[in-house]
């Protein structure tokens, strides 16, 4: 790998152009040029709590995912929970670790509605902005925490090629590579692609070998269209990706210790992801038409030991397919100067294919299946049991789930000098079907009875439909000053509802060992969950009202502040739980009712001439109010996942120094995140903790080169914690690291 690395820098350093070219020119651009105003301008807008980096912050920062968002704003954080698949985001006391998201993710206007194909590398970001709180009124399902609005780098915006390659800790490689042309005054082409490798971090006990190694890439190709009133574009982006994961620490209850990785089966995530957008605008006199057709594919594959001990218990494979069809239709009406209206509709289909079959292997079946079956009959007959002949089997579960839902959606805003007043609703319906079939085959003995095995069938088969129907309002004011802008606004928000599909294969575990007790004739009251449709594994949707109050203010071009307070009150919060006992699944569950409170402020500082200073801080207060599992209350108890505080520091300084070198850029940042709570009892948690990172770069006429590190003081922190068969499990944090990056653009 070191020597693919050098070879690319050398191909590099010899294809640069000889002619001079001034970099900051690539960021000079200006943002509104390539920024979607159709959902955001206006009162919306000024009436929210966002935060927004652009490309030149971007790089600086090292944001070229959702991942690296993480407290960067404040109150989101978005932890490594072992792979790209398990995309978790929390935002406000807000969250969800399986199933749908609580926020929402656009990339250049088109939406991405499931969450395992969040977590993908932004070739070229050029803005992005993270919009906090409901945004349901305008953007509808799942966004009910916030919506992170991505857009990419436009040729009508640059013209050039741009290269990277990097090389970090863990053999780490990056490259990447772009090239922007306008063909004529009209249209625009992009090309782009990028590849990613690392060997790991963290090592497998078990037989010595990384587990978090990973290769992958992906590319985007953009062609756009202006004339006149009328705009058109097209974007087709793919991402691979082939990666091991999941360094999960077995935890010794007895003393607490954190055991080193230590597990038998392989685990791995594969992934392939589709998106093509098109977008079409006209601008009338007093209106703006806007349509955005997309269209998604995505195929991944994940391999777990799910026991994740060196024993033979069972494995789990999730195999998906999904294909996803969107499309949005909005008109913005701008009669006059003081009053301004949006109208849209929006429309998606998509069909999921799920194979998740879960093989039972010896210890598993001697210690989940037999020693159940067996603790009432060998209290009875001592010298005799249930044995099964199988030294492993699978427990098979496919699923088809087509899901569609539309929505109608209005705003209004009326201005009256130097305040502005806005309100909204949506009409939103959405319609799930699940149909399972669930069944697995085994051969069977009671030693006093049957001299030989027999066969028993087990099977859960059906379907179930749910549908939801919304209404979303949104009501806004807003007072707007030269230096001084104040919002208040109250808002619902909504994330829809499903099945739990992980719970299928525990159903039929206890439905064998019904079945294997009524063959011999014995009848039992209940070994187990009592499921008898899939209507019985599904959870329902998850609403809340926001009310919210911010203000910003700009008291000079050097300091900039902006604060914002909100409270939730949360009806149904859809939790993540495990079943109790030696459970092989985990479940989506409805608390109550759970409320959220907090702060947000941002500083951004410029004291002396080349020096920037920022700091981000994030409270956030979430607690139960009413959720009873049936076999502990949890009221009062702080919501499980969501850290209550975020909180982010960092200083960049600029040498100008010749026309040579142009310039040496200092930057550092320190992230802290915590405390997090593991469970709904806060019996456990992380607490507290901070991340240093700085790095350094020279910047030449055309190229850059950057040393950078992470977690530079080694802290060691816990990321995830879960509990399977009865076991509880925790995933250490990425240890120090550091890289070298070179980049030209020209």
């Amino acid at each position: 790998m070191r020597i693919v690395l050098t070879t690319i820098l050398i191909l590099l350093s010899t294809v640069v152009s000889a002619q001079s070219v001034d970099t900051t020119a690539l960021y000079a651009v200006p943002e509104v040029s390539i920024t979607s105003q159709v959902k955001q301008a206006g009162l919306v807008e000024h009436s929210v709590a966002k935060t927004e980096v652009f490309m030149y912050e971007a790089e600086r920062e090292e944001i070229d995912d959702m991942r690296s968002m993480s407290a960067y704003a404040p109150n989101f954080y978005v932890p490594d929970y072992g792979s790209r698949m398990t995309s978790s985001i929390y935002m406000r006391g807000m969250g969800a670790r399986i199933d749908q998201p609580a926020v929402g993710l656009y990339v250049d206007d088109a939406p991405v509605l499931n969450k395992n194909a969040f977590d993908f590398d932004v070739l070229d970001l050029r803005s992005v902005k993270l919009l906090r709180g409901p945004q349901s009124t305008l953007y509808g399902r799942n966004t009910m925490a916030g919506v992170m609005d991505v857009h990419t780098l436009s040729p009508f915006s640059y013209s050039g090629t741009r290269l990277a390659a990097e090389y970090g800790t863990a053999n780490t490689v990056k490259v990447r590579a772009s090239h922007y042309a306008l063909v004529g005054e009209e249209v625009g082409v992009s090309v782009g692609g990028y590849f990613r490798h690392t060997d790991g971090l963290f090592t497998n006990e078990y037989d010595g070998e990384r587990l978090d190694w990973e290769h992958g890439g992906g590319g985007r190709a953009k062609v756009e269209w202006r004339r006149g009133a009328i705009s058109l574009s097209n974007t087709l982006s793919v991402d691979a990706t082939n990666q091991g994961g999941w360094p999960y620490r077995l935890i010794d209850t007895a003393s607490g210790e954190k055991l080193q990785t230590n597990y038998n089966d392989p685990s791995n995530y594969t992934r392939l992801s589709l998106n093509d957008a098109l977008r079409f605008a006209y601008k009338g006199d007093n209106y703006t038409l806007t349509s955005v057709t997309s269209w998604s594919y995505l195929d991944d594959c994940m391999t777990l030991d799910q026991d994740f001990t060196p024993r033979s218990m069972f494995t789990l494979q999730q195999a998906q397919r999904e294909h996803t069809l969107t499309e949005e239709v909005i008109v913005k009406y701008d009669p006059t100067k003081r009053y301004s209206a949006r109208f849209g509709a929006f429309a998606f289909y998509k069909h999921l294919n799920m194979a998740a079959p879960v093989r039972f292997k010896r210890d598993g079946i001697d210690e989940l299946i037999l020693a159940n079956a067996n603790k009432g009959i060998q209290m009875m007959f001592p010298d005799h049991a249930i044995e099964i002949e199988e030294r492993e089997f699978d427990i098979t579960s496919d699923f088809r789930n087509p899901t569609w839902g539309a929505a109608l959606f209005h705003t209004s805003e009326v201005k009256l000098g130097r305040w502005s007043l806005g309100a909204g609703v949506r009409f939103d319906y959405e319609q799930t079907t699940l149909r399972y079939d669930s069944r697995a085959t085994i051969h069977y003995r009671f030693t006093m009875t049957m001299p030989r095995f027999k066969q028993l069938d087990s099977k859960f088969v059906g379907s179930n439909r749910k549908s939801f129907f919304e209404v979303l309002p949104r009501v806004a004011v807003n007072y707007n000053a030269p230096k001084f802008n104040a919002y208040a606004t109250v808002s619902k928000g909504y994330k829809a509802g499903g099945f739990n599909t992980q719970i299928f294969s525990d159903i039929l575990q206890n439905r064998m060992m019904t079945d294997m007790m009524e063959d011999l004739g014995v009848y039992l009251d209940q070994t187990g969950p009592s499921y008898d449709t899939a209507e019985a594994t599904g959870y329902k949707p998850e609403h809340s009202w926001n009310y919210e109050l911010g203000a910003s203010y700009t008291p000079t071009p050097k300091f900039s502040t902006d604060v914002s307070l909100f409270y939730i009150d949360c009806r149904d919060q859809q939790l993540t739980v495990f079943p109790a006992g030696k459970s092989t699944g985990r479940m989506m569950t409805n608390a109550g009712r759970t409320h959220s409170y907090g702060v947000e402020a941002t500083v951004d500082w410029w004291p002396v001439k080349n020096l920037d200073l920022r700091a981000a801080y994030g409270y956030t207060n979430a607690r139960f109010l009413k959720y009873n599992d049936g076999n502990n209350d949890y009221r009062g108890r702080f919501v499980p996942y969501a850290p209550q505080h975020t909180l982010s520091l960092s200083g960049d300084y600029t040498w100008h120094v010749n026309r040579t070198l142009s310039r040496i850029r200092l930057h550092t940042d320190w992230r802290g995140v915590g405390r997090i709570y593991w469970n709904e009892a806060n019996t456990l948690s992380q607490p507290f903790y901070g991340l240093l990172g700085a790095s350094v770069a020279f910047d030449f006429a055309r190229w850059t080169i950057e040393a950078w590190g992470r977690n530079l003081t080694g802290e060691e922190y816990d990321t995830f914690y879960f509990v399977s068969v009865g076991n509880a499990f925790m995933q250490s944090g990425r240890p120090r690291q550091f890289g070298v990056k070179l980049s030209f653009d020209f």
